[in-house]
């Protein structure tokens, strides 16, 4: 992977003597993954262009263009990159901000909260907090406390079986097997894995998989991949059946979906 437009001074946001740290960053390389690792203080990953998932042992995300993370500090996660991307990787202090969730999650992201982003990577490393830059960051901390959560997630069991399973739907979002056959595969009865899997992820094995598929048909599009080609990728019989699905699950068709977060770019049609 590799990243560019990043200070040229070593950069350790978690030694920073300010409530927070910004770099602006480049992905140049295409599926470029960053490997498990925590930082001390929360991150706010915010992409102006290309795809983010992020990947806990608790669920995955995909932020889409424009769109951005909230990373708990102390939280091990992993991500990878699809397309050239640019954006900010904030990091926050912890007791700087208390109105946000203390968990892994998705946020929409204003105009207003984008350009703040962008225009912290700008800061001094020891800003005057006093001064104009400490009314900057306060105005960015407040704004960043005010955004709506915007949930791409996939949620993931503990169980190791459960585990082995999902791994195998993400790995093959087309696969039609029916629960008896993934009761058999996992070793577990079909009554068991009906019961077990809410309690794991809060949704049923159903929901989950079509979240599934909202969550890799973003992707596929966020690749550049049409609207028929995404739906035979999951096994969908047409492209308005996928739209169908999509909408039930989002509220929205894909392309409005995408056109909303892409406010810079052309929509994809639905």
């Amino acid at each position: 992977m590799l990243i560019t437009a990043l200070p040229t001074q070593d950069f350790e946001p978690d030694d920073s003597a300010r409530p927070i740290a910004a770099a602006g960053f480049t992905l140049l390389t295409e599926g470029g993954e960053m490997p498990w690792h925590r930082h001390r203080r929360a991150q706010v990953f915010y992409n102006d262009s290309g795809l983010i998932t992020c990947e806990t042992e608790q669920g995955v995300w995909v932020i889409p263009p424009h769109g951005a993370i909230w990373i708990p500090g102390g939280l091990l996660h992993r991500s990878r990159c699809a397309g050239e991307m640019t954006g900010v990787a904030l990091f926050v202090e912890p007791d700087a901000i208390d109105r946000l969730p203390d968990v892994c999650c998705s946020l929409a992201v204003s105009p207003l909260l984008a350009a703040l982003l962008m225009r912290a990577v700008t800061l001094p490393a020891l800003y005057d907090e006093e001064g104009i830059d400490g009314c900057f960051v306060r105005l960015l901390l407040d704004e960043l406390a005010h955004s709506p959560i915007d949930e791409v997630h996939l949620p993931r069991p503990a169980d190791t079986r459960l585990r082995l399973m999902t791994d195998g739907m993400l790995a093959d979002p087309a696969d039609r097997r029916t629960l008896a056959e993934w009761a058999g595969h996992i070793g577990m009865s079909e009554r068991n894995l009906r019961r077990l899997f809410p309690q794991e992820t809060g949704m049923s094995i159903g929901h989950w998989r079509r979240q599934m598929h909202v969550v890799t048909g973003v992707q596929l599009l966020a690749h550049g991949l049409s609207l028929q080609s995404v739906a035979h990728e999951l096994g969908y019989e047409s492209a308005s059946a996928f739209a169908v699905m999509f909408k039930k699950m989002t509220g929205k068709p894909p392309g409005r979906f995408l056109a909303e977060r892409q406010p810079q770019r052309g929509a994809p049609t639905d």
